[in-house]
């Protein structure tokens, strides 16, 4: 089924659904919705292990609102989350976003797999196009917003029980972006409570250098994630250029880059890393596929006792992007992968 593209007036309804009549900001206009106040406060630290959620997981969800996002994390059962931009941005007061996100995740997933056919090459890249000229627009707001709503943001969440350690803007820390993108990157970072953001590694070492300088400027470490680009020595220069510079490692895709020994770059490189993304993707033997974790050929449970045996300090944050069942949806599904969590470090 296509997905449907949310206009901001079926956001607002569908909110106002969610709430189920309650007063979104309840009591404060600091605190969280009255409804998440009253539910349970999850934890998801488990034998010393920090199992967290990228909100990218979400991406399904009609609902893209931070209200909402905030729910879908609670009824998850998770504690600690990777945030992507756009629910603290739209918090904030940025434009709505004309390209529908959901359609072109797809479309770049299946460029990196298979391939697009002709009338999707022109779709991705008229999408592309729009997505740049809202680029633009968003950089021109970014300018002018202060950092109260942000604070404000990350109160919300930490109230209800969810702590923000890393924060994934979109469009923002390329080498094309300016100065001024990217340290707005980095100080909504900071006011939203997050250790490190994170980025795809650029390929470019002028552009980590870059990165590393700035974010021992502001305090707060940069984090590289990779694809199937991921090798054991693909963060090296940037390790070396800034003790700020640090690794976002992708083990399900570093399984199906063709690595061998995929929790040897954890040892080597654990004082480094700063989150770890889990997927459970194949081998290139076994064609890439992304399928329900315990089905592929990563090793997830492997890594988690890794890091709970050495006391490593760094996340483990579930990526949902196996396709969901039929009949689920991305909460349950992000609730399988914590209990698969829990089973392996029990």
């Amino acid at each position: 089924m296509k997905d449907k593209k949310f206009t901001r007036r079926k956001f607002v309804g569908t909110s106002a659904a969610l709430m189920a009549g309650t007063t979104l900001m309840g009591s404060s206009v600091f605190g969280a919705p009255a409804i998440l106040r009253s539910l349970k406060k999850p934890n998801s630290l488990i034998n010393g292990v920090q199992i967290g959620v990228i909100t990218y997981s979400y991406r399904s969800m009609p609902d893209q609102s931070a209200e909402a996002t905030l729910k879908y994390v609670l009824d998850s059962g998770i504690s600690a989350i990777e945030l992507i931009g756009d629910p603290a941005e739209t918090f904030a007061g940025r434009m709505e976003n004309p390209v529908d996100m959901s359609g072109l995740y797809k479309l770049m997933s299946k460029k990196r797999a298979n391939g697009l056919t002709g009338a999707e090459e022109k779709e991705f890249a008229d999408m592309q196009a729009q997505r740049a000229d809202y680029g633009k627009q968003v950089s021109e707001w970014r300018k002018n917003v202060g950092m109260d709503k942000f604070v404000q943001f990350q109160k919300m969440y930490k109230d209800a029980g969810v702590n923000i350690y890393a924060f994934k803007p979109r469009d923002t820390f390329g080498k094309e972006n300016s100065d001024a993108d990217i340290d707005w990157g980095m100080r909504t970072g900071k006011a939203l409570g997050a250790s490190h953001v994170t980025v795809e590694h650029p390929g470019d070492n002028v552009q980590t250098k870059r990165l590393g300088e700035m974010a021992k400027k502001h305090g707060i470490y940069v984090a590289y994630h990779g694809h199937e680009q991921q090798t054991p020595t693909l963060w090296d220069t940037a390790l070396e250029q800034s003790k700020f510079n640090m690794l976002n490692l992708d083990l399900g895709h570093y399984v199906a880059a063709g690595n061998s020994d995929p929790l040897a770059i954890i040892k080597t490189n654990h004082d480094r890393i700063k989150s770890m993304h889990l997927k459970d993707r194949q081998t290139p033997a076994h064609d890439k596929g992304n399928l329900p974790w315990g089905t592929g050929d990563t090793p997830i449970t492997g890594a988690l006792q890794m890091i709970r045996d050495n006391n490593y300090k760094f996340p483990a944050t579930v990526e949902l992007e196996y396709e969901i069942p039929e009949g689920s949806d991305a909460v349950q599904e992000v609730r399988k992968c914590l209990e698969y969590c829990k089973k392996a470090l029990a």
